[in-house]
């Protein structure tokens, strides 16, 4: 079994056994920059939905709920910790440069704006609360823009799940050929990191 089929099951396991909370839990991992990708988790609850074992505005409101509570764990992140911090310790999450820079250019260009706006969009949507909370953005706004922003996400990926029914999963086929290319990534990253470490160290005896 590949890392996708893996984290697939997890994501039906976890929503079978634990419902609208499940939703939220595994929405909030993914607004709170770790790799759990909302789009298989709300399709497969429209699915659900689509079987009888959900109601759909429920469905979206424990999406969107979870993305809060993820976005502001980011959020605080960015405040409290940096761009530093942000940077050395989110390899470990693969949250790369890039991915930030991309955030904060979104921020940079559009304002709070990027808060509501980014939430429309793959990938930006995961990492605008870092440089929200970089930015000191204003707590109340932060909030409100981020849930009303999660919204429309949350219902159109479960409303694919509720269109494509017992199909639903046809929709991960885009992810399937990305299993080798996250393996290739987390390698990488521990390699890097352990060779930074060794020349870190090497440096340090060696003055």
């Amino acid at each position: 079994m590949g890392i996708i089929e893996w984290g697939i099951l997890f994501i039906k396991d976890l929503i079978l056994a634990m419902g609208y909370p499940g939703i939220a839990f595994l929405m909030a991992l993914e607004s709170a920059c770790i790799p759990i990708p909302s789009e298989i988790v709300m399709p497969f609850a429209g699915w659900l939905v689509y079987d009888g074992k959900m109601d759909l505005i429920l469905v979206t409101l424990s999406g969107a709920v979870g993305c809060l509570i993820g976005s502001i764990a980011a959020y605080l992140v960015g405040l409290y910790g940096g761009r530093k911090f942000v940077i050395k310790y989110g390899r470990y999450l693969l949250l790369s440069q890039k991915s930030l820079d991309s955030a904060e250019r979104w921020f940079a260009k559009y304002g709070t704006s990027a808060v509501f706006l980014s939430r429309l969009l793959p990938i930006v949507r995961t990492f605008i609360s870092l440089p929200a909370g970089m930015a000191k953005m204003k707590f109340g706004w932060f909030v409100a823009l981020s849930f009303i922003g999660s919204v429309p996400w949350c219902f159109a990926l479960a409303y694919v799940g509720v269109i494509l029914g017992p199909n639903w999963e046809s929709i991960t086929g885009i992810f399937r050929g990305l299993d080798v290319l996250i393996v290739v990534v987390f390698v990488a990253i521990v390699v890097w990191y352990i060779l930074t470490r060794r020349r870190a160290k090497t440096t340090s005896q060696e003055e």
